[in-house]
């Protein structure tokens, strides 16, 4: 079960001791209603009229009621002390999981809507998440539990959870498993449900992730989606230009050494338009904006296919329109930022998205992150640079004129001059690549070819960075025992 959060207690205990009189217990929960007695006792004063004694020398009133005057329906006894409504009559409760013994007032019965107390996660009006599968509002079902599947290496952890790579026996499919501990959060039970909503209705997508399911296991949520073996880009080409690397298991005609050639111009303006083409889809026919676009949550494959992935802090538009500012601060558009670090939460447009696509390409081509260093860990120096300095641009001396007014067009501060989706797709740079896919011959852009090369030039720099921090490790004589004898010195004393 998951604990109580101590600090929401005590403001809402607060806030309702605030809002409450001695007059009006009722107005409380019954954990904080006061004892009553009914009716209230009468305190004997002497004829005199003078004050009783106190301290030891008063003896206490006896209260001017009897056990026949408790009546529960009154508000008095056990129930308004607090205590409930006695012994509770026995009866065929078949309630699991964490709210199963809720007590009233708890922030597990808060959850009450969400968490059934059968088990299952219920999204009312979307979707039923339980331990054999997920049943969604439109009548879309899969099924899939945890026994057939089958557990391999990790692939990635972040802020909403583990993914696993695992195999789905039945069916022999390796998938990536996205694991995420259920917490009693608003903000977390939203990004579960976002996520899941999106992915499932992204099936006539070719550049967004494919889902083949989700269940609900006690305190875990856990959602399968397609296995993209190329790994994340952000892991794959954070490496700078010409940067050499000893070859792996060379043959005796292999170069000995592997240089880094970075990314070619028509991969760079593939992996561009999918990137486009996806957060046109999630806009068009969800209405959706993606809200964290980054290098990390775009995916590769062997077969050259690039695909967005991790919708957990989306939102619905409104007209076009969003209004919650969640997501990766460092790839965040000025008028984002602008917002945050001024308490003023303002609304924006898909144009936000359209920044970061910007910076990712950017950081894509080059290996690492546009702005210098500084700007990627410290706040206000990521103030002042995202929002006063030029924004950065892709090195002209690698690209043409074409690829760099295509990233300048998406950096531009005022998000209304930023270029939209349809400008992005039309414009030169994208549509020479579409002219490459559609070649008699075949696809022109070798993307298989690329890819093997990069991940072949990653395995050999893993392989060296051991070599490295091997060889650094003190080697000690194979005589010489792993631990010295203390060096003893004897005086003489005459």
């Amino acid at each position: 079960m998951a604990r109580r959060n101590n600090n929401n207690d005590v403001d809402d205990t607060a806030s309702l001791l605030q809002h409450a009189s001695l007059a009006s217990p009722s107005n409380l929960p019954p954990h904080l209603r006061p004892a009553a007695s009914y009716p209230p006792p009468s305190i004997p004063r002497r004829s005199d009229n003078s004050p009783t004694p106190a301290g030891m020398a008063r003896r206490r009133p006896k209260p001017n009621f009897s056990l026949k005057d408790i009546n529960g329906n009154l508000g008095g006894g056990a129930s308004a002390a607090g205590l409930g409504q006695g012994r509770p009559f026995a009866s065929d409760d078949s309630r699991r999981g964490p709210l199963a013994h809720a007590p009233p007032g708890s922030l597990f019965s808060s959850f009450a809507n969400v968490v059934d107390p059968t088990g299952r996660l219920n999204f009312k009006g979307k979707a039923v998440l339980h331990a054999n599968g997920v049943n969604f509002a439109n009548g879309v079902s899969y099924k899939l539990n945890m026994e057939d599947l089958e557990r391999g290496e990790e692939l990635g952890r972040g802020n909403y959870g583990t993914v696993t790579k695992v195999l789905h026996t039945p069916t022999g499919v390796t998938m990536a498993l996205k694991e995420i501990r259920l917490e009693l959060d608003t903000a977390k039970l939203n990004a579960i449900i976002m996520e899941l909503d999106i992915l499932h209705k992204t099936a006539s997508s070719q550049h967004i992730v494919d889902f083949y399911g989700a269940f609900f296991v006690e305190t875990c949520v856990y959602y399968c989606m397609e296995y993209m073996d190329g790994g994340s880009l952000d892991r794959l080409v954070n490496v700078s230009f010409g940067e050499t690397v000893p070859a792996l298991n060379p043959g005796s005609d292999d170069e000995k050494e592997i240089v880094w050639q970075g990314v070619p111009e028509d991969v760079l303006a593939r992996i561009a338009g999918s990137m486009v083409k996806g957060l046109r889809f999630l806009k068009d026919e969800l209405d959706v904006i993606h809200r964290d676009v980054k290098p990390s949550n775009v995916l590769i494959n062997y077969r050259g296919q690039i695909k967005l992935c991790d919708f957990g802090v989306s939102g619905q538009l409104e007209k076009s329109i969003a209004k919650t500012n969640i997501g990766c601060q460092t790839y965040m558009a000025p008028e984002r930022i602008s917002g945050e670090h001024q308490n003023t939460i303002g609304t924006y447009t898909v144009s936000s998205d359209v920044w970061s696509l910007g910076l990712s390409v950017i950081e894509i081509a080059i290996g690492q992150y546009p702005y210098p260093p500084e700007a990627y860990s410290n706040i206000l120096a990521q103030l002042k640079t995202i929002i006063q300095d030029d924004a950065p641009t892709l090195p002209s001396d690698r690209y043409s004129s074409e690829a760099c007014q295509w990233v300048a067009s998406c950096l531009v501060k005022a998000s209304n001059g930023r270029a939209t989706y349809a400008q992005l797709l039309q414009h030169q740079f994208i549509q020479r690549d579409e002219a490459k896919a559609r070649a008699e011959g075949g696809d022109a852009v070798d993307m298989v070819g690329w890819v093997t090369a990069a991940l072949k030039f990653k395995e050999a720099k893993a392989a060296h960075a051991q070599a490295l921090a091997t060889t650094a490790i003190p080697q000690r004589p194979p005589n010489q025992p792993a631990l010295s004898e203390p060096v003893i010195t004897r005086v003489g004393v005459d």
